[in-house]
């Protein structure tokens, strides 16, 4: 008997086991894919307010709004305030409510632990925490005015803030216990220094003034050839030293000072990500605010998570799975590629809500390969069907299997463009594949009659050789043959001659071929990512095989076939 219930227990925790979904992220080729019920998922996500899962009622109406707009995953804070009102004492109700609204819409949702320090300031700290301010230090500015932002310096404030995370983890573990629901988590948000480029407090002039640890100088010597220029130049600018004072071996300014604070900032949360894989392991991440108008460190949330900083954050976080940016300032395309490197993939959790979200999303799926994509106060967007966001969310989600199929490969381009930015040549071999907005056609009255240029932009997929998917908004291709001597160069956009009756000197075609459309297709893409025909696109939708097309106010995606000739 004894021996059959040993059998049976032993069935059981296989069985619960088997249906625990572990959610991870996978190598694949360059680079890197979220996995989330057992196959690779794209965040379509949005960021609610930061006080709108502050309550009952804002849960209930945002959360079936938000799937309705096309989203999947939502990214909701976790408040350390209601968390932890008294100290010791724990309330979880809010964070059952995301979970269970969520669950009952279908949606995944992204944590975010407004804890210790939110937008740098100690805001979502309890009250009684913040009147707590000799247990709990602030930081001081280099002329002793104490800072609404607790001290990293301080082991009591490591301590209390750590603990909530603990319990509030311990119980998003048990509430959420086959992870069906909670696919990451976001570890503080925007750390970093306001008002001074660091923590002038005593314990903080302390450590300033000894050693900088022999782990970051171990780090830096081994990594010499691949750690950022930023920080290199810095480095060797004070003669490579491996050991010395922090402004001995990085000289002495501000911006020693901000990275200073980037490695006690790395380090503070690398413990909390060690809480974390302990209790409910999930991919964990940390944001910054850009550095934006040439701000210096301490006129931004400087030693943040920044992409300059990145080599001190991998070092003293390593726990940390990716760094991330929160995009409210122009730049975008500077902006993601410079959080695009290896072993960090792209996840954008903030970004300016607008009318180009959409496009955006498709320029950072394609062109950067990104795992998620995320627009702040998401619950203020217009649901309606005709909004470009919706569209775009919508074709995004048919394309998931597509665009995770082709991921690590280095077959997609992204496109984006707009008044300014109007064109993009991209060689594919020995095609050439020039990307333009849509508006560059005259056909559109807005195109010409003073009307503010939306921004448009796609995705290009090579899926075999003379075969893509062309998806997006307001955007038109031409492919020709690398080579191609096109001496056409009078035609008009009707393909005719500008002017008859003009005599035209005689030029031999010293190409040796030309590339052509062969078809172009309208389709749908299966759950299981193969294209379902729609509709054939040819003569004035393809303008006599010259160019593929999707106008500004749509969102398609198309399968386009190449051929050559000679």
């Amino acid at each position: 008997m004894k021996y059959i219930i040993t059998i049976l227990f032993l069935i059981m925790t296989f069985v619960t086991d088997a249906q625990k979904k572990e959610i991870y992220l996978k190598e694949k080729g360059k680079g890197q894919q979220l996995i989330v019920d057992g196959k690779p998922f794209l965040v379509l996500g949005g960021e609610i307010g930061n006080s709108s899962a502050a309550c009952f009622d804002d849960i209930e109406t945002f959360f079936p709004k938000l799937k309705r707009m096309g989203l999947n995953t939502i990214l909701v804070p976790a408040y350390w305030d209601l968390t932890e009102p008294e100290e010791d004492k724990f309330d979880f109700t809010l964070t059952d409510k995301v979970i269970d609204v969520a669950k009952e819409n279908n949606l995944k949702v992204i944590f975010l632990w407004f804890g210790a320090w939110k937008n740098s300031m100690s805001c979502y700290a309890p009250s009684w925490f913040k009147k707590d301010y000799k247990k709990y230090p602030r930081s001081y500015t280099k002329d002793g005015k104490p800072l609404e932002i607790a001290s990293v310096f301080s082991e009591n404030v490591f301590n209390a803030d750590s603990k909530a995370f603990r319990k509030w983890l311990e119980h998003v573990a048990q509430k959420d216990n086959s992870k069906e629901t909670v696919i990451m988590i976001q570890i503080e948000n925007e750390i970093g220094m306001l008002e001074d480029a660091r923590d002038h407090s005593a314990e903080a002039n302390k450590q300033f003034n000894s050693p900088v640890p022999l782990e970051l100088m171990k780090y830096l010597d081994k990594n010499r050839k691949n750690i950022k220029p930023y920080i290199k130049e810095k480095w060797e600018k004070s003669g490579s030293l491996k050991n010395g004072k922090w402004t001995e071996v990085f000289g002495n300014d501000i911006y020693t000072d901000e990275i200073f604070m980037a490695w006690n900032y790395a380090g503070y949360v690398n413990k909390m990500a060690k809480i974390a894989r302990q209790i409910y392991d999930v991919p964990l991440f940390v944001n910054a605010a850009m550095n934006s108008r040439n701000r210096k460190p301490g006129e931004y949330p400087s030693a943040g998570p920044l992409a300059h900083l990145s080599d001190i954050w991998k070092c003293g976080a390593p726990e940390i799975d990716f760094i991330s940016p929160d995009i409210y300032d122009k730049g975008f395309q500077n902006i993601i590629e410079n959080y695009h490197f290896i072993g960090n993939p792209l996840f954008i959790p903030e970004i300016r809500r607008g009318a180009n979200n959409g496009v955006q999303a498709f320029y950072a799926f394609g062109e950067h390969e990104a795992i998620g994509f995320s627009p702040f106060a998401i619950e203020d967007g217009d649901e309606s069907q005709t909004n470009p966001f919706v569209q775009a969310y919508s074709c995004l989600n048919e394309m998931m299997p597509l665009i995770t199929k082709y991921q690590g490969r280095g077959v997609t381009k992204g496109l984006l463009f707009d008044s300014e930015n109007k064109e993009r040549i991209i060689k594919d071999k020995d095609i050439v594949i020039t990307g333009r907005h849509f508006f560059t056609l005259p056909w559109d009255s807005r195109a010409t009659d003073g009307s503010k240029w939306p921004e448009a932009g796609g995705m290009i997929i090579q899926i075999n050789d003379y075969e893509y998917i062309v998806a997006g908004s307001g955007i038109v291709l031409s492919f020709t043959s690398i080579g191609e001597n096109n001496i056409s160069k009078s035609l008009g956009e009707d393909g005719f001659v500008d002017e008859g009756g003009v005599d035209r000197d005689s030029k031999k075609w010293t190409g040796k071929k030309r590339t052509g459309i062969l078809s172009v297709d309208e389709v749908n893409v299966s759950p299981q990512g193969e294209l379902i025909y729609k509709k054939r696109l040819n003569g004035d939708q393809d303008h006599q095989g010259r160019h593929v097309r999707i106008g500004v106010d749509d969102f398609k995606i198309l399968n386009v076939k190449l051929y050559e000739y000679n």
